[in-house]
């Protein structure tokens, strides 16, 4: 499934509220949160900080998952083709980042 792909899901199933999308300053909002549940769970994983015994466990993947959906709907909101934006970003780590690493 490419990005277009994901962004037209998205679409698809916003596209049944009133409105499809929020503001963009109430989507940064929400993705802030989406990227604290995130790095809660990985602090509880990783870090020192674990669980409350009352706290429910969450999945890596869906709270990334959840990141990626506010994503799509931000750049949803602003008609930003998340393909077009891939492709120039890679160009620009491939061209400008091909001596900055070791490599393997």
């Amino acid at each position: 499934m490419s990005l277009k792909d994901i962004q037209k899901d998205v679409d698809e199933w916003t596209s049944q509220f009133t409105p499809q999308y929020w503001p963009p300053h109430e989507i940064l909002a929400r993705l802030m949160e989406e990227v604290g549940e995130l790095a809660r769970e990985i602090n509880h994983l990783y870090g020192t900080k674990k669980k409350k015994p009352t706290e429910e466990t969450r999945e890596m993947a869906a709270e990334i998952a959840d990141i990626i959906f506010t994503l799509c709907c931000l750049a949803n909101s602003q008609k930003i083709d998340l393909d077009r934006a891939w492709q120039e970003m890679m160009t620009k780590y491939r061209e400008r980042d091909a001596q900055r690493y070791a490599k393997k």
